[in-house]
């Protein structure tokens, strides 16, 4: 059985050849992307994507609501709709949960069950309609949330990229009551600092994609970088644009390492050519900036700086912890394009 898989957002949905003709050629990636990035995916796409799950789910320990409705394509107010639950409701390891509309007895599927008129909580829930340059951290901030709760809120981790026009929930939602309490001894030795980055989720590029990543890897060549510079570089690009060569950004920022023509990047042009923006995020003798910026090989001892350290020298980030999350992902890119 053939396969199509869809990239939308930071989810790859897989779709089988049983899926209908008609959504499959309506959303193919390509035209998705024809729309620069910018648009989040369809909800009719997520919807029916999501019809091949199935109809219901069992909560298993750290599940959230919001978590499981994105994991299947749902949104998380049909959900708590669904299952007669409010924004403030707990779930419990074990609880079964209905994802897809009850049928009523004409045969058709009713909005909500009988007894719990969920809908109108879903409508009364606040949410923010993302604008350029909003970032996770300032929406949660603006909202009284923490970041974590906003994430948990829509089913996001802490490498999503948000777009333009998307609809965040401004709720913090109840944790899942675990029936089982971490062992104290393991809690005890995991410090922070010493925890090994978490991945990012397994991401399938698309051709614009992939033609960017060409583009910095041939110029990464040219001057000498090595592997794991290359490897630095496609990681950068991933976090600051998803390797897209954006016209907009936080601020002036452009272009697939988002570099600002006001810090001396270059004009708007130039920071939107992927082949001199790759080359000032390399940057070294022939850094097409001169002296106006510093790249990676212009960072001294950058190589025995760690994966993220070495990526925020040249960014100057608000979040460096982002950048290690890409790594392996980048490290298979270099390896299968280069």
């Amino acid at each position: 059985m053939t396969t199509t898989t869809a990239v939308l957002g930071s989810v790859s949905l897989v779709l089988s050849a049983a899926a209908p003709a008609a959504a499959l050629e309506a959303h193919t990636p390509s035209e998705a992307f024809a729309l620069r990035a910018v648009t989040p995916p369809p909800q009719a796409f997520l919807r029916a994507a999501a019809a091949l799950g199935p109809a219901d789910y069992v909560v298993a320990d750290g599940d959230t609501i919001s978590a499981i409705a994105a994991r299947f394509g749902l949104a998380t107010g049909d959900v708590l709709a669904w299952n007669g639950l409010e924004w403030s409701s707990l779930i419990h390891p074990g609880d079964e949960l209905r994802l897809s509309a009850p049928v009523s007895e004409g045969g058709g599927a009713s909005d909500a069950p009988p007894d719990a008129p969920a809908a109108p909580a879903a409508a009364e829930a606040p949410t923010h309609v993302v604008a350029a340059g909003d970032t996770l951290w300032a929406i949660a901030a603006d909202a009284g949330l923490t970041l974590d709760a906003l994430l948990a809120a829509n089913g996001l981790t802490r490498d999503a990229i948000i777009y333009p026009g998307q609809t965040l929930l401004l709720v913090a939602l109840e944790p899942v009551a675990s029936t089982t309490p971490a062992p104290v001894e393991a809690a005890a030795s995991a410090a922070p600092a010493e925890m090994a980055p978490a991945l990012a989720a397994p991401v399938a590029l698309d051709d614009e994609q992939i033609a960017n990543v060409r583009v910095i890897i041939q110029v990464g060549r040219e001057r000498g970088v090595s592997d794991r510079g290359i490897t630095i570089a496609l990681a950068t690009a991933m976090v600051e644009s998803w390797i897209r060569n954006l016209d907009w950004g936080d601020r002036d920022s452009l272009g697939l390492f988002q570099q600002r023509p006001s810090a001396g990047w270059g004009s708007a042009e130039e920071v939107r050519d992927p082949a001199r923006a790759a080359a000032a995020f390399y940057g070294g003798d022939l850094n097409p900036n001169g002296g106006r910026t510093h790249g990676l090989l212009d960072i001294p001892g950058w190589e025995s700086l760690s994966f993220a350290d070495a990526a925020q020298a040249v960014q100057i980030s608000a979040y460096p912890d982002r950048y290690a999350a890409w790594e392996q992902q980048a490290s298979t890119w270099l390896a299968e394009f280069g």
